[in-house]
């Protein structure tokens, strides 16, 4: 009997924030698989630069969308083309960390407008251009597990996110929705953070921490690879956070 195999079929993965740290690493990894990733970002400076990083693969497209702005995302997706997954990691929380009396409300706003309302609106728009067999992966946090002070904001942001998650599993199955919840991750988002002291800060961390480590952007890359490729997982949070949930 003759037999022949199809040829695998090529995903298209759109990353939101893909144009650094984790979303650039997420981007990589499925480049080197052979995927074709559309990176998606407000600055056009910044997509450039991933661009440049990612010369060496085919199948990379970058678009300047905010997030944020239910038209821009609504262009975004008349402009992809069909889709096999959606994850998003971008987040604006500059000026968030503060504790409450300093807490400006304009800073929080920007922190449910890119990490919840973002989110939102990826999948509002994005859902309808996805495979049935496709995925949709959110980014929330270990602050809504481990909140600490001056983390109100993302904590509460976070855990929305995963009754989120839930829900849209529901509304949009067979679609599967998840998300992916990062512990301390060295990533340019901790500049926001920690300021001049994110060295020490992510030093001490990582001695209380079981792994004894600190992420790493690929860490959080494989995370997202697996909720994309496993069809049997939906309304989940899954936790990489090297045991800080324990510490």
């Amino acid at each position: 009997m003759n037999s022949s195999n199809p040829e695998k079929k090529i995903e298209h993965v759109l990353v939101a924030g893909g144009s650094s740290g984790m979303g650039l690493a997420l981007a990589r990894s499925l480049l080197a698989d052979g995927a074709e990733v559309t990176i998606v970002g407000r600055s056009e400076t910044r997509l450039a630069e991933a661009q440049k990083s990612l010369s060496d693969f085919a199948g990379l497209r970058a678009i300047a969308a905010d997030v944020t702005q239910e038209d821009q995302v609504a262009r975004l997706f008349e402009n992809t083309g069909p889709l096999d997954h959606i994850v998003t990691t971008a987040a604006d929380i500059e000026g968030a960390y503060q504790l409450l009396p300093s807490l400006k409300i304009a800073a929080a706003r920007r922190v449910v407008d890119s990490k919840f309302l973002g989110p939102l609106l990826l999948a509002k728009y994005g859902a309808p251009v996805l495979s049935p067999t496709g995925s949709i992966t959110f980014t929330s946090g270990i602050a809504a597990y481990r909140p600490a002070p001056r983390g109100s904001v993302v904590a509460a942001i976070n855990g929305a996110l995963a009754s989120l998650a839930a829900a849209l599993a529901v509304e949009l199955g067979p679609i599967r929705v998840n998300v992916v919840s990062p512990g301390w991750v060295d990533s340019p988002i901790w500049t926001h953070v920690a300021g001049d002291a994110k060295a020490s800060t992510l030093d001490a961390m990582a001695k209380r921490l079981p792994v004894g480590r600190i992420g790493q952007p690929d860490d959080i890359a494989d995370a997202i690879r697996f909720l994309m490729r496993n069809g049997f997982v939906t309304g989940t949070v899954l936790h990489v956070e090297g045991g800080h949930r324990l510490a």
